[in-house]
């Protein structure tokens, strides 16, 4: 088929044509097991008919009408994410880089209100990833995104992962804003340690800046909890989300309190497609079904599964050193003698039909629908085998 795209992605051999659950078929008709999720999107799996009817009822109702005005889905999706959070107030956009772009402008506005022109510093991690946008791929802390779009914004500061002494050193009263996923995904999956998380908090309040997580891939059931800061017991002032809030139709949010929320005033921020009568109302019936025990207890049991099964394929192989993760998000770090060879995995096992992704160059990632069963998980695991047998060759 002739490419009409930017050649900025490199995409697969194969073109998928329709789906369903965990299972994807391409235009020849051949069948993927998919474990990677659209990227955590997918969280309950392709075309959930509960999800297809919302979207049908909503596109038959209203479709957008502007942000001059909200609409009824708008505001129960808002109120759902509040009354489930820590958060008072919710801001609608169309993907993660913005709801981070929102976040981190909220943070510099509200520092500007309160404390003066000088209080702008960002404080992120190395390796970190926030988004595609020109602020957010700056704040992302990794070269390889950022380093052809420069001059870059500044005011930036990046500190190692799970390093607190580096944060304790780096944060001053000119700081603004801390910004850490819970969970490293694009990096390799790294979960945070809640000693660094604790002491984030601390750091934040004793410096009178706002902590932000960045929950675009945790968030929403991925790790077996509503969103992943749950685990730790550390609020933040802002919140964001995407992903897996529509659940493959595109919508982001940032979540914040009542006290950070009127720095938003009339006119400061704004999205023209977000927070539309699409999105959410598909958003709504997602986080029906994510939200309730059944959804978040079977991410936990099916994630201990595949952890376990893929521990177990690396031991027997040699070709894992180490599995990792939280709920169905996971990560296994290739062994020493693969050392950055995680896409020609990725190519293996889409040979063998199995969607798989990386995290970096030496780490496998999965993200499957959290209403992966048995079958599927076993399927997957046996594709999974055969594709690291003829890659090991």
């Amino acid at each position: 088929m002739q490419n009409y795209l930017t050649p900025n992605f490199a995409f697969a051999p194969i073109i998928p044509d329709h789906a369903a659950g965990s299972r994807v078929w391409d235009t020849e008709g051949r069948e993927y097991i998919d474990l990677a999720g659209g990227i955590a999107v997918n969280a309950l799996g392709h075309c959930h008919p509960q999800l297809v009817d919302a979207l049908a009822r909503q596109a038959a109702k209203l479709w957008h009408i502007s942000n001059i005005y909200t609409t009824a889905p708008a505001q129960m999706l808002a109120k759902k994410l509040t009354e489930h959070t820590f958060a008072d107030k919710v801001f609608f956009c169309n993907s993660g880089a913005e709801a981070n772009e929102a976040a981190l402008k909220l943070a510099r506005k509200y520092a500007r209100d309160h404390f003066g022109e000088s209080k702008t510093e960002i404080i992120a991690c190395v390796n970190a990833f926030h988004g595609r946008t020109l602020f957010t791929v700056s704040v992302g802390g990794q070269p390889k995104y950022s380093r052809d779009f420069a001059p870059l914004p500044g005011g930036i500061t990046h500190i190692p992962y799970n390093d607190a002494d580096a944060l304790a050193a780096a944060i001053s009263e000119k700081t603004c804003a801390v910004i850490i996923e819970p969970v490293q995904g694009e990096s390799g999956v790294l979960p945070a340690d809640a000693a660094f998380l604790q002491a984030a908090r601390r750091l934040c309040d004793e410096n009178h800046a706002l902590l932000v997580f960045d929950e675009v891939q945790t968030g929403m059931g991925r790790t077996g909890k509503l969103f992943a800061y749950e685990h730790y017991g550390v609020r933040p002032d802002i919140l964001t989300s995407a992903k897996a809030l529509g659940c493959g139709f595109p919508i982001g949010a940032m979540l914040t309190t009542d006290a950070v929320a009127p720095s938003f005033a009339p006119g400061t921020h704004g999205s023209t497609f977000g927070g539309n009568p699409l999105a959410c109302a598909v958003g709504n019936c997602a986080f029906d079904i994510i939200s309730t025990p059944e959804t978040l207890q079977n991410a936990v049991n099916q994630g201990k599964k595949l952890q376990t099964a893929l521990a177990l394929l690396g031991e027997e192989t040699g070709v894992f050193k180490e599995v990792r993760g939280m709920g169905l998000l996971i990560g296994c770090v290739l062994a020493d003698g693969y050392t950055d060879r995680a896409g020609e995995l990725t190519q293996a096992a889409l040979k063998h039909g199995l969607m798989i992704l990386v995290a970096g160059s030496n780490v496998i990632r999965l993200a499957p629908s959290l209403l992966l069963n048995d079958e599927d998980l076993q399927e997957g695991m046996k594709r999974l085998r055969a594709a690291v047998a003829s890659w090991l060759g």
